[in-house]
C-alpha cells in the first residue's frame, strides 16, 4: 500500500478568469473550467470546519464517450456522468448517474469495460462499466497541474495536465494507477490522441506537439507544429493530425515524418472549433456554431459539407455508423443523423443540467435552476445521496427561485416571472408567467405578492394570488441594475450593483416608493436581511453589515473581505453562509454585526453561484457542479497545521495508509475520533495504521488541545 501525505492548496489562485460583473454581462461563455495548479490537489476539496454531506453534481456536459458494441454513451456533466441507453437513438434513455468525480468529468477515453476519466482539476480516475446501470469506481490518482484530456494505450494512461505537460500513468493495476514518467510540453496541454507509438498534444498556444511514448517511463518530444490559434483537441487519422485549433479552425497537420510535422491544409470554422472527430469525414465541435461536418477526402483542401446549430455550446463530438453524438455544454447530450453528410438532422436528444444559478429548498426537494433553460427538483429526503426526480423546461435562461407553498416562482430573464407547479414534484409543470421589461434576475414572495428584481426596470410587484394569470400591479425604478432582492416586513431590500442598497417601502404594493440607500464599496449582488441588519454580498468587496434599524438612514456597520466573489448568502442562527465563486463557501460568525469573522469554509469544484441554508446544512448552487450539500461542523474544528501530525508540509491532513505523529509537536495520549465523536483509534508516537478505516474526514483529540482534522483516503 503507497503511503501519500499531500498538501491541499486554496483554488482560489488555480480558478480560471472570473467574470468582472455579477449582473447581465455575467454569461455562460465568461466562464471556463478551472486553470492548473502547481502540485497535485489530490481527491478532497479544501475545508475548514466543514465537510461535504452529498451532492448532485450534474452540470454543463464537456466531452462523453461513446460505446458503441454496446450502444452506450457515457456523457459527462458537470462532476458526474450519465449513462445512456442510445439503442434507440431517437429517445436515449438513462441508465445511471452513480459516477461522481472529483472535479469536473472534462474528458474520457473508454478501453473495453474501464472509463478513464480526467477529472479536472484533481487527475485520473478509473471506472468499471462493465454493467452499465452500477459503474463502480477502480481507483483514482491526483496528478500536477489539471486534468483536461486523456487516452490510453496498453497499460499506460496518458494525461494532459495543462502546464504540467503529458503525465504517464501505469494502470496495470487500476486500483492502484502510479505515475512513472512526465514529458513537460510548451504551452498548456489541453487535448490528446495516441496513435503509433507517439502521443500527439493539442498544447493550447503551442500548437501540436508530438511525443515519443516507446518508452513510457521516458517521453520525449520529438516534433512540434504552431497554429495560429489555441489547439484545444486533436484527431489523427493515417499521416495527418486534425486539430481543433478554436478561433482558427480545423487545421490538417502532415505527421508522416514526426519529427517534421507541417501544416497542409486548413478550414476556418465561424466559432470556436473545440473538438474534432474522424469517421470519413471530420466532425468538429464548433463551440458557438454547433456541428460542422468537413470534407477531408484532400487533406490540403478541406470543405465544408454539412452544419447543425444548436443555440448552446458544442464543447465534444464523437462519430460512428450514421450518427455523431454532441456534448452540447448546457443542453446535454445531441444526437445528429449524419447519414446524408450535407444534411445532418437532430434525431434525438438527452437534457443534462447545465449550469446551475440559483437554489431554494422545501421539505425533502430542492429546486435548482440551470442556465440556459431547466428548473430541476432534486430529491433530498437521504442528503447522502441526492437524486433527480423531475424537471422543467422554460423559455428563458434560469436564474433566481423561491419556493411559496406548491408552486416555484423563477426569475426567467429575458422570459420574466414564471410560476411552476411543485406539487408533484417528479412531474412539476409551467402554470403561468408574467413578461417584465427588462431580465429577470431574484424573487421574492409575500402574501401572494411576487418582488421581481428587473435588472435596469428595477423592482416589479407582481399579483401572484391567481397562478395561472399573474399580473403586475406596481413597480419602482431603481437607480442602478437590480440584481437581488430580500423582503422583510414592509419593506424590499434591493441590491442594485453599482448603486448599492435600496430600501423600498412596499406597504402600499401598487406604488412602492425608496426610503433609503447605502452605496457599497463595489457590485451590491446578493442581500439577507435578520433582524435590524442587512448583509450584502458586495462582489469583490466581500460581506457588508449594514445597520437597517432606520431603514431612511442605513448604514454600515461592519464587514469582512471574503477572497472570492461574494455573489449571494442565507444568514441563520448567528453565521452568514457566503456563496463566493471560486472559493466556494464561506462560513462566517456574525454574532458580533460590527466585527464578522471567517469560521469555516469549503472549496467547491466549480464556483459557488447561490446558497440556502435550511437549519442544518447549506445547500450550494455551483456553477460548474450542480448542488453541493455542506455541514457546518462548528467553530471548535481548526485544520491540522504545519507539522502538528504528519510531515511539515500537511494543510490540512491527508493520509492513506499511515497517519504519522510526531511526539514533540503534538500532545500525548492523543486519539483518533469519527465525525460522529466515536473513537476508532488511540494513537500511538509516530507510525499509526489507519489502512482498515473506512475513508472520510476524522478528528485528533488531545489532552488541552482543541480538536485537529485529518482525512483518510481510501
Amino acid at each position: 500500500m503507497r503511503i501519500a501525505v499531500l498538501l491541499i492548496l486554496s483554488a482560489v489562485s488555480a480558478r480560471a478568469q472570473l467574470p468582472e460583473n455579477p449582473g447581465r454581462p455575467f454569461r455562460l461563455e465568461n466562464f471556463e473550467p478551472r486553470a492548473a495548479s502547481s502540485q497535485p490537489d489530490e481527491l478532497h476539496n479544501d475545508s475548514a470546519n466543514c465537510k461535504l454531506v452529498g451532492n448532485w453534481p450534474f452540470g454543463p456536459s464537456y466531452s462523453l464517450a461513446l460505446d458503441s458494441a454496446r450502444d452506450l454513451v457515457f456523457l459527462g456533466s458537470g462532476g458526474g456522468v450519465y449513462v445512456l441507453d442510445v439503442s434507440d437513438s431517437t429517445n436515449p434513455v438513462k441508465l445511471s448517474e452513480a459516477i461522481h468525480t472529483t472535479g469536473l468529468a472534462y474528458s474520457f477515453c473508454l478501453q473495453g469495460d474501464r472509463l478513464f476519466i480526467a477529472a479536472n482539476p484533481a487527475g485520473l480516475e478509473i471506472w468499471d462499466v462493465s454493467a452499465a446501470a452500477s459503474p463502480a469506481l477502480l481507483g483514482r490518482l491526483a496528478t500536477p497541474g489539471s486534468a483536461n484530456g486523456v487516452a490510453v494505450a496498453g497499460n499506460h494512461a496518458y494525461v494532459a495536465a495543462y502546464d504540467s505537460g503529458l503525465r504517464v500513468i501505469d494502470v496495470s493495476d487500476p486500483q492502484d494507477p502510479l505515475e512513472v514518467g512526465h514529458c513537460q510540453t510548451a504551452g498548456s496541454a489541453l487535448g490528446l490522441t495516441v496513435a503509433g507509438g507517439y502521443a500527439y498534444v493539442a498544447a493550447r498556444d503551442s500548437g501540436l506537439r508530438v511525443i515519443d511514448i516507446s518508452d513510457p517511463q521516458d517521453p520525449l518530444e520529438v516534433g512540434h507544429c504552431e497554429t495560429p490559434g489555441l489547439a484545444s483537441g486533436v484527431a489523427v487519422a493515417g499521416n495527418h493530425a486534425y486539430v481543433a485549433d478554436d478561433s482558427s479552425g480545423l487545421r490538417v497537420i502532415d505527421v508522416s515524418d514526426p519529427q517534421v510535422p507541417h501544416e497542409v491544409g486548413q478550414y476556418n470554422t465561424p466559432g470556436h472549433a473545440r473538438a474534432v472527430t474522424v469517421n470519413g469525414h471530420a466532425y468538429i465541435a464548433d463551440r458557438d456554431s454547433g456541428l460542422r461536418v468537413v470534407d477531408i477526402s484532400n487533406p490540403q483542401n478541406p470543405q465544408e459539407v454539412g452544419r447543425y446549430n444548436i443555440p448552446a455550446y458544442a464543447n465534444y463530438v464523437a462519430a460512428a455508423g450514421s450518427s455523431a453524438y454532441v456534448a452540447y455544454g448546457g443542453r446535454g447530450l445531441r444526437v445528429v443523423g449524419v447519414s446524408i453528410p450535407s444534411s445532418p438532422t437532430e434525431v434525438g436528444h438527452y437534457d443534462a443540467p447545465g449550469y446551475a444559478s440559483g437554489v431554494a429548498v422545501a421539505g425533502n426537494y430542492a429546486y435548482v435552476t440551470c442556465e440556459p433553460s431547466l428548473l430541476w427538483a432534486i430529491d433530498i429526503s437521504n442528503p447522502q445521496n441526492p437524486e433527480q426526480v423531475g424537471n422543467c423546461s422554460l423559455p428563458g435562461s434560469t436564474r433566481g427561485l423561491t419556493v411559496d407553498g406548491s408552486f416555484v416562482y423563477v426569475a426567467d430573464y429575458d422570459s420574466g416571472l414564471r410560476i411552476v407547479d411543485v406539487s408533484d414534484p417528479q412531474n412539476p409543470q409551467e402554470v403561468g408567467h408574467c413578461a417584465t421589461p427588462d431580465v429577470a434576475e431574484a424573487v421574492e414572495v409575500m402574501d401572494s405578492l411576487a418582488f421581481v428584481t428587473d435588472f435596469v426596470s428595477g423592482l416589479r410587484v407582481i399579483d401572484v394570488s391567481d397562478p395561472q394569470n399573474p399580473q403586475e400591479v406596481g413597480h419602482y425604478d431603481t437607480p442602478g441594475s437590480a440584481i437581488g432582492l430580500a423582503v422583510a416586513g414592509s419593506y424590499a431590500y434591493v441590491v442594485a450593483r453599482e448603486s448599492g442598497l435600496r430600501v423600498i417601502d412596499i406597504s402600499n404594493p401598487q406604488n412602492p416608493q425608496e426610503v433609503g440607500h447605502y452605496d457599497t464599496p463595489d457590485q451590491a449582488s446578493g442581500v439577507a436581511v435578520v433582524g435590524d441588519y442587512a448583509y450584502v454580498a458586495d462582489y469583490w468587496s466581500g460581506l457588508r453589515v449594514v445597520d437597517i434599524s432606520n431603514p431612511q438612514d442605513p448604514q454600515e456597520v461592519g464587514h469582512f473581505d471574503t477572497p472570492g466573489s461574494t455573489r449571494s448568502l442565507a444568514v441563520a442562527g448567528g453565521y452568514a453562509y457566503v456563496a463566493d465563486g471560486g472559493p466556494g463557501l464561506r462560513v462566517v460568525d456574525i454574532s458580533d454585526p460590527r466585527n464578522p469573522r471567517e469560521v469555516g469554509y469549503y472549496d467547491t469544484p466549480g464556483y459557488a453561484f447561490d446558497v440556502e441554508f435550511d437549519g442544518s446544512r447549506a445547500y450550494v448552487a455551483d456553477y460548474w457542479s450542480g448542488l453541493q450539500l455542506i455541514e457546518f461542523l462548528g467553530p471548535g474544528i481548526e485544520e491540522m497545521r504545519s507539522g502538528e501530525v504528519g510531515t511539515k508540509s500537511v494543510l490540512p491532513a491527508i493520509i492513506r495508509g499511515i497517519l504519522f505523529v510526531q511526539p514533540s509537536l503534538l500532545s500525548l495520549p492523543a486519539s483518533l475520533h469519527a465525525v460522529d465523536g466515536r473513537k476508532v483509534l488511540d494513537l500511538k508516537p509516530y507510525a499509526n495504521d489507519v489502512s482498515r478505516l473506512a475513508p472520510g474526514v476524522y478528528f485528533v483529540r488531545a489532552e488541552g488541545a482543541r480538536a485537529r482534522r485529518v482525512t483518510v483516503l481510501p
